[in-house]
């Protein structure tokens, strides 16, 4: 496999080693590489740059052997978690960059929202299942979620990861652990401040954050809620908006 020979993935970006900042993976070192377009439009989302088409001059269209060069220089070798993030990195044929990185022992972590299964989910190390909640204004088919789930079959670890807002997220993510008893389940209070797309270091409301975080955290406590891990944004604590860590 050699330079466009293979099927080009769009990239938006490629950074680390840094932590992962959230869900199953947080505080391991990571690798992020960040995939371009998304099939949906959610009112507060936070990589815009990764996912509207007006900022598509951003991306670049690269072979896996290129992403996989990059990565490697990165790491110096040093075979770490690479994090699979977009936009929605389900829509890039993503396969061969797996099957590489395994080659020389890295492990692979994916986060989707659950609306594009592919085969290439079984080859997985790690797959985090996000829907989005009602504040996001987008629709979730649970049958195209479920379709998610039986292509990664019995191979990767899978979790499920709901952002909350509000109390009507709140109850949304009640009724998916409901639904997904067997998978863990992780919380996120949502981030009051998403960055402008173009923003490099775009001031956050701390104030606001933990403010939720404690409402979520003693949301889930009083309602004796203690299979649900509640979990910051770590990332977003300790640098803010910033991009590329």
């Amino acid at each position: 496999m050699n330079g466009k020979s293979a099927e080009t993935i769009r990239i938006n970006e490629i950074f680390g080693p840094t932590i992962q900042g959230e869900g199953a993976l947080i505080g391991q070192p990571t690798v992020f590489v960040r995939t371009g377009g998304c099939d949906y439009r959610c009112s507060w989302c936070d990589t815009l740059h990764a996912v509207d088409s007006e900022y598509r001059h951003l991306w670049q269209s690269m072979s896996p052997q290129e992403i996989w060069q990059e990565v490697s220089s990165l790491t110096a070798g040093n075979p770490l978690v690479v994090s699979l993030s977009g936009g929605n990195p389900a829509i890039q044929p993503l396969g061969p960059l797996i099957d590489i990185g395994h080659d020389h022992g890295y492990r692979f972590a994916l986060e989707t929202q659950g609306s594009i299964a592919k085969d290439w989910f079984s080859k997985l190390d790690v797959l985090t299942l996000s829907p989005k909640p009602p504040s996001s204004q987008m629709q979730t088919d649970w049958s195209k979620f479920d379709a998610c789930l039986n292509a990664a079959g019995d191979s990767p670890d899978i979790a499920l990861k709901i952002v909350v807002f509000d109390d009507e997220d709140y109850e949304y993510a009640r009724d998916a652990a409901a639904r997904y008893p067997e998978l863990p389940l992780y919380l996120q209070p949502g981030n009051h401040t998403p960055p402008p797309p173009d923003a490099l270091d775009a001031p956050i409301d701390i104030e606001g954050i933990t403010t939720r975080l404690d409402w979520l955290t003693t949301k889930v406590v009083q309602d004796k809620w203690f299979n649900a891990t509640v979990l910051p944004q770590l990332h977003v604590l300790i640098w803010g908006n910033k991009r590329g860590v």
